[in-house]
């Protein structure tokens, strides 16, 4: 299966860190060789490597080499990497065969920034910053600068069946108990309630569940989780009843981030994203409807996580002046493409929120939903949440959920891997 712009929604902070440790890496790093023919035709021109993830969409890359061959102020060689797209970058800018420009979910990681690997777009942004979501661009800047120009925004959210519904006589959850109430009432013998992956939704849901409670990653001083409240662990705790319900789908033909379940009727709801919207039409017509996550307690929200692929200048590219004037032309100026990016290659929302109604797909209905949600309820990773971090919470959410752990208590840990990680990458 490809790396697709779903996967990296899912990974809440990647695997870069650890990553980091990897040394080396295959000699075909995508930049072109001296002398080389190239997408831009040659001659004095810089000559550029651009390196993508294999995305899951058909089309997609013969879009961005399209786009490369485009440009005339450089000779752009695009490189498609499948496989674990993070490591391989990680250990390219370890060495000096690094990528001229290259694409990372949600901006470069803090390690990068910190290490000199990444430069400083944001003179290359300018006034456009204004131009884009301010939640997607947010864990793109650290220090007021902005290392990162987004490329197209991702999201995801719940998915219900309107026939099952009304059939069993519930209105769409706005609040965790009535989902709760609202996925044991439409589940039969043959259909689930509720379905957010084959492992019951402990992966995909944890940053879900801190959001939908009112609470964010980390404090207001950025030295500690902002989630240590009786509230959360209320959340956490009815999490776990959840589970135990009966109305949770469990196993299913494929994963949260695939139609099918939801599709095939296996469940009458489903937590999943934008990108099956398509699927979705085309098997069930007007019988569904979309909605956030419900808010959890009273003092809790309705939330949809969002992320983004963006765009990166390596510090040691053979050119960083003409990698910043391509990515401005491309990801800034060429709205064109911007639109078609988003729009012909699976459903995705423009980075530039001026551009979603130009995305045919976001017009009306079920797309214009997503579109009000990311910019209404959209929540995105932090920078100081660093993947050790994320690690901690995840075992933490197992531990609660799969083992009967006192939440106060498992939360008073990932608190302390939050200090030391902070206190480390500040150090």
């Amino acid at each position: 299966m490809s790396f697709s712009r779903r996967r990296f929604l899912a990974l809440t902070g990647g695997l870069a860190t650890a990553a980091m440790g990897v040394t080396g890496c295959g000699s075909n790093t995508g930049r072109p060789n001296s002398g080389s023919s190239s997408a831009g035709g040659g001659g004095s021109k810089p000559a550029l490597s651009q390196w993508y993830h294999e995305y899951g969409e058909d089309g997609v890359q013969e879009a961005v080499e399209r786009y490369a061959k485009a440009y005339d102020k450089a000779d752009i060689t695009v490189k498609w990497n499948p496989g674990e797209y993070e490591k391989l970058v990680s250990a390219a800018l370890l060495t000096d065969k690094v990528p001229d420009i290259f694409e990372y979910g949600n901006g470069p990681t803090l390690d990068m920034i910190k290490a000199g690997q990444v430069l400083d777009v944001t003179d290359t942004l300018g006034d456009a910053k204004d131009q884009f979501s301010a939640p997607v661009l947010a864990p793109m800047i650290w220090e007021d600068k902005v290392w990162a120009i987004p490329q197209t925004v991702d999201m995801q959210m719940l998915y219900y069946r309107k026939s099952m519904l009304d059939k069993a006589g519930v209105q769409p959850p706005q609040t965790f108990d009535e989902l709760i109430d609202a996925a044991k009432a439409v589940k039969t013998k043959d259909v689930g309630g509720f379905f957010a992956g084959n492992d019951g939704g402990l992966g995909v849901l944890g940053a879900l569940l801190i959001w939908s409670a009112g609470f964010e990653y980390l404090n207001e001083g950025k030295d500690g989780i902002g989630f240590a409240d009786p509230a959360m662990y209320d959340g956490l705790a009815k999490f776990r009843e959840f589970r135990k319900s009966g109305g949770v789908l469990e196993s299913a033909s494929a994963d949260w981030f695939d139609a099918a379940p939801f599709v095939q009727g296996e469940t009458a709801m489903q937590w999943t994203g934008l990108w099956v919207l398509p699927q979705v039409q085309k098997a069930l017509g007007d019988d569904f409807g979309v909605i956030p996550f419900p808010k959890i307690g009273t003092s809790g929200r309705q939330a949809v996580p969002i992320g983004a692929f963006s765009s990166v200048v390596s510090a040691k590219g053979t050119d960083p002046d003409a990698a910043k004037a391509f990515i401005k032309w491309l990801w800034v100026d060429k709205e064109d493409y911007q639109v078609d990016f988003s729009n012909s290659y699976g459903t995705h929302i423009p980075a530039k929120t001026a551009l979603a109604p130009k995305a045919d797909k976001l017009a009306s209905g079920a797309g214009a939903d997503a579109a009000k949600f990311v910019a209404e309820m959209g929540h995105g990773p932090d920078l100081l949440w660093t993947p050790a971090t994320a690690q901690a919470y995840t075992t933490a959410l197992s531990n609660i959920v799969l083992k009967n752990a006192d939440p106060k208590g498992e939360i008073a840990k990932v608190d302390a891997k939050a200090k030391a990680e902070i206190k480390r990458v500040n150090g």
